[in-house]
């Protein structure tokens, strides 16, 4: 894996999300813990909202227009909502945020 040094895991607040600017639009990192973060799209496929302006609880955020609830995992709607958001692999080394990079080339060139 080719891994994009994204920023500081205290950039981001507990149970709180930034984003970051990609070829591949804007993508969600969420920090769920002390030392875990999560990257997602940032769009829910619903209506289009921001999730990185969601509730995070757990390894899940809830969409801030209309309640759908993701697993930060899988990427799969919870609960009796069909849909699907993008995940994207990271990594904390020394505190710093390391993001996947192959993987959002590969997703553009699909």
């Amino acid at each position: 894996m080719s891994w994009l040094d994204i920023g500081h895991i205290d950039d981001i607040p507990l149970r709180g999300a930034r984003i970051v600017k990609t070829a591949v639009g804007c993508v969600a990192v969420f920090r769920t813990d002390e030392t875990e973060v999560f990257a997602t799209t940032d769009r829910c496929p619903h209506k289009g909202g921001p999730l990185s302006e969601g509730i995070v609880h757990g390894r899940k955020v809830t969409c801030p227009l209309h309640n759908w609830v993701f697993s930060l995992e899988t990427g799969e709607a919870q609960g009796a909502d069909d849909g699907q958001i993008d995940t994207y692999d990271t990594r904390v080394v020394d505190g710093r945020i390391l993001l996947d990079a192959k993987q959002i080339k590969a997703q553009v060139a699909a």
